[in-house]
């Protein structure tokens, strides 16, 4: 009898040791060298092997012993083997404590076998806060939001306080104001409203709504003390393109003494990247030399170079990452489809089926963009038609928008127009809008009137369809049909927006508008334009007024487009910077023919390497060349 106790405690001192990793008591007899190391790695195996034995004898462990085999189960994603270890901790009657059962609750959830977790749940016959945070947090995680909310009351009923674990949980299932104000109340009521989690989670969730002023006046509320805080409101606000008020929290929060972290690092690159900041972008690069591994925060900055227009450096940072996941190459496979460089492109793709992962839908946006931007028809339609063959995906709204336009591009409208009703969904405003543009290029009357239309009939107060109408007509020199479109804007109010174009000098921000002489030196920069044209006359430069959309003559239509926004940002940036510094521009809207010409020449007048984004892409002039290959 004796031999038998002494059998029954070494079992259930290995599997103690098996889970735990602890070391053999001298008094247990030696064992084999390997076992040692094998119980400090989490041997399963050999901890599922002591179970079997101690059930042959009937014997129970202790709750620790439980709780680390279930770690250990939960470490090896061994489903089948947890779930013997739930049958036989429940078994000949045993009533485990509440805090094992919570183990297995977690188990559960961390396998996503939400139904067994609920079954172990409803049969506990004690429930403390962690039992019902891990349910509802549960639900949190897989968007069964009523559930969490709907447990959150019965928590409440059965009189458990929430703790500060439990609103961050159930705030993230807020899906209405209504519900987050009344979370916010019960926070308020308890006294957690100081907690650095939860004041997170209610930033989160009401920057995640829309509502940043709520989230600014929670953060408002008391002297913040701790980072994560802090990193929450600044990805507020950089999420929702307010790159102004990111980048001012982000002075605030380093005045106060807060180092950058990664996660506030990627707000502030995200910051730069929507306002187009490359300098502050490139301040920000070197806080990032310090987390040399950290993948995320290496995308966002790739992101950043490729939208700022600055391939060199985005090359750089995507040759030396150690690691690239599909978010590294599709995000460089899209800036160098956006920047011109489309067979580059195409060409990236190709070493990504190779050594990269797998594709995914944004992946192939990127490829079906560069196609559209190189006029490669068969290669897009190839792409587009294979992607759920090759790699199981389906054609979304935003694939089928490039397919429509590529086809645009390259004037196929009527195959523009069988696919729209081919689509795996409904046309919408931009769906038409593609067909008007392209009708616009290729000076399609019939067809534009058939798509202003229907962009009609879906938003009656559409200011471009009127204004692609328009300049559709005055590309066919219909000046009373432009009179009668624009009558209509005028009686609608609508009104067309004016193009704009900027430029940073000395971190100051320069914008001009067509007409506007309220920059300061408007008449040095008008009298230095006139001195280009009349150089690049000379030259052979003619300015090209079929862009000009209005009924003028002669020299008015050139004078009209002598003083385009792009021109005038173009010169102050030539009289502001030295030669080396590249130029660059952003545009509101797409820049016109004439100023295309204009910027390809000056470029190689004055030998500048000048940089114009407009909203559908970047354009790289150098040398008399543009990067669009002269295909936009």
């Amino acid at each position: 009898m004796k031999a038998l106790s002494k059998r029954l405690r070494l079992l259930q001192t290995t599997l103690s040791r098996c889970c735990s990793g602890a070391a053999s008591p001298p008094s247990v007899p030696a064992e084999p060298p390997s076992l040692l190391n094998l119980c400090h790695q989490r041997d399963l195996p050999r901890a599922m092997q002591a179970l079997d034995s101690m059930e042959r004898h009937g014997v129970k462990a202790d709750a620790i012993t439980y709780a680390e085999l279930i770690k250990c189960c939960l470490a090896h994603g061994a489903v089948r083997e947890g779930k013997r270890v739930h049958r036989h901790i429940f078994s000949n009657g045993y009533l485990p404590k509440t805090f094992l059962i919570n183990t297995l609750l977690n188990m559960y959830v961390k396998f996503n076998l939400l139904e067994e977790a609920q079954v172990v749940f409803d049969e506990m016959p004690e429930r403390n806060v962690v039992s019902w945070t891990t349910m509802i947090s549960a639900y949190s995680s897989v968007k069964l939001n009523d559930r969490a909310m709907k447990l959150l009351v019965f928590m409440l009923r059965e009189g458990v306080m929430p703790n500060m674990f439990t609103f961050s949980s159930v705030l993230r299932a807020c899906e209405y104001l209504s519900d987050i104000k009344q979370i916010h109340s019960s926070i308020l009521k308890v006294g957690l409203e100081s907690d650095v989690f939860v004041r997170s989670a209610l930033i989160d969730v009401y920057s995640k709504l829309g509502e940043l002023l709520e989230a600014l006046s929670v953060f408002k509320e008391m002297v913040t003390g701790d980072r994560v805080v802090w990193n929450s409101i600044i990805a507020a606000f950089a999420q929702h393109s307010d790159g102004d008020e990111a980048l001012y929290l982000y002075k605030k929060m380093r005045r106060a003494g807060f180092p950058a972290d990664q996660s506030t690092l990627t707000s502030v690159l995200r910051a730069c990247t929507g306002m187009s900041l490359l300098e502050l972008g490139r301040q920000a690069h070197v806080h990032v030399l310090k987390f040399d591994q950290d993948l995320i925060l290496h995308n966002a900055l790739l992101d950043m170079y490729c939208k700022c227009g600055s391939l060199e450096d985005a090359k750089f940072i995507f040759n030396r990452m150690v690691v690239k996941d599909v978010i590294s190459w599709s995000t460089m496979i899209a800036g160098l489809a956006q920047n011109g460089f489309s067979l580059e492109a195409l060409k990236l793709f190709d070493s990504m089926k190779v050594m990269g992962p797998r594709p995914n839908y944004i992946t192939i946006l990127g490829v079906l963009f560069a196609c559209s931007h190189a006029g490669l028809v068969d290669d897009g339609w190839h792409y587009f038609r294979s992607m759920k063959n090759l790699y199981g995906i389906d054609p979304g709204r935003e694939h089928y928008g490039c397919m429509l336009d590529l086809l645009g591009r390259a004037g196929k409208l009527d195959d523009m127009v069988k696919l729209i009703h081919e689509m795996n969904c409904k046309p919408d405003v931009v769906t038409w809008r593609t067909l008007l543009d392209a009708c616009r290029a290729h000076r399609n009357v019939d067809l534009a009137t058939y798509a202003a239309k229907e962009i009609l009939k879906l938003d009656a107060e559409d200011t471009g369809a009127y204004v692609l109408l328009s300049n559709t007509y005055a590309n066919s020199k219909m000046w009373n049909d432009v009179a009668e479109v624009r009558r209509t804007m005028r009686v609608k109010g609508i009104r067309k927006e004016p193009g704009c174009s900027w430029i940073e000098v000395d971190k100051q921000i320069h914008a001009f508008i067509l007409g506007d002489k309220s920059h300061p030196q408007i008449d040095e920069i008008s009298r230095q334009l006139n001195q280009f044209i009349s150089r690049l006359t000379g030259a052979g430069y003619v300015p090209d007024t079929n862009f000009v959309l209005q009924d003028l003559e002669g020299e008015q239509r050139e004078d009209s487009l002598r003083h385009h926004s792009e021109k005038l940002a173009i010169v102050f940036g030539i009289m502001s910077f030295p030669k080396e510094k590249t130029i660059r521009v952003w545009k509101n809207l797409r820049i016109c023919g004439d100023c295309h010409i204009f910027a390809k020449l000056i470029a190689k007048l004055e030998q500048r390497h000048i940089v114009i984004r407009d909203p559908i892409r970047y354009h790289h002039f150098r040398d008399g060349v543009c990067s669009c290959g002269d295909y936009w």
